[in-house]
């Protein structure tokens, strides 16, 4: 189970979004070019090679991806460069150096989200920011929500973990990490970028 920071108490009742059903809806490929030439699919087979596990990364420094924690059987570990303890993240080398243009979100903003589905095939959800939340001591935002109508075909679930999230305009606004339904409608959680780029620099300072 994912370790959280005490404000984040209740996230682990989060449905993690690594899994081997399929959601949102089928998309032939990503249509803003800077998120596609930094998007990686993550794919590995589970369960003594009779089932699968899709996920998906993200280049956000020159050689650097990131995806969430709990994905890292999806990824080869001589590629990681570390885990954040308090938060879901994972980050690891790749051959990709090219980083998307990143942006903030604001509460009833649209956005988009990107993720792979059960048959490795690439997937679109939408929702509209509804909250975004703050960690006490921190100076960037802990996570924001998205939210959709879960019975619509184009709402994050399994398979999304680790996914980017856009803006309208196709900036990258954050990185999914779980879901929460709640009545007909479907709550997914998203790290901000600003929390993201913080996490990265603390795992690259020097210990002391």
């Amino acid at each position: 189970m994912t370790r959280f920071p005490s404000s984040f108490a209740f996230l682990p009742l989060l449905l993690l979004l690594a899994a081997c059903a399929s959601s949102g809806a089928p998309v032939a490929r990503i249509a803003e070019p800077q998120i596609a030439q930094a998007y990686l699919p993550l794919h590995a087979r589970v369960h003594l090679g009779i089932d699968s596990a899709d996920g998906a990364a993200v280049v956000v420094a020159p050689g650097i991806a990131v995806t969430n924690a709990h994905n890292a059987n999806l990824v080869d570990p001589k590629s990681v460069i570390g885990k954040r303890r308090d938060y879901d993240l994972m980050f690891f080398r790749t051959p990709r150096g090219a980083p998307p243009a990143t942006a903030s979100v604001t509460v009833g903003s649209s956005v988009i989200a990107y993720g792979q589905g059960g048959g490795g095939g690439l997937r679109i959800a939408r929702g509209v920011v509804r909250e975004i939340t703050q960690c006490q001591g921190c100076t960037a935002p802990a996570y924001f929500i998205f939210a959709n109508d879960r019975r619509r075909e184009d709402t994050a679930g399994p398979g999304f973990s680790g996914g980017p999230v856009l803006d309208t305009s196709g900036r990258l606004v954050g990185i999914t990490f779980g879901y929460k339904d709640s009545g007909k409608t479907r709550l997914i959680y998203a790290y901000d970028m600003e929390r993201v780029r913080a996490e990265l620099s603390a795992l690259q300072k020097p210990a002391n």
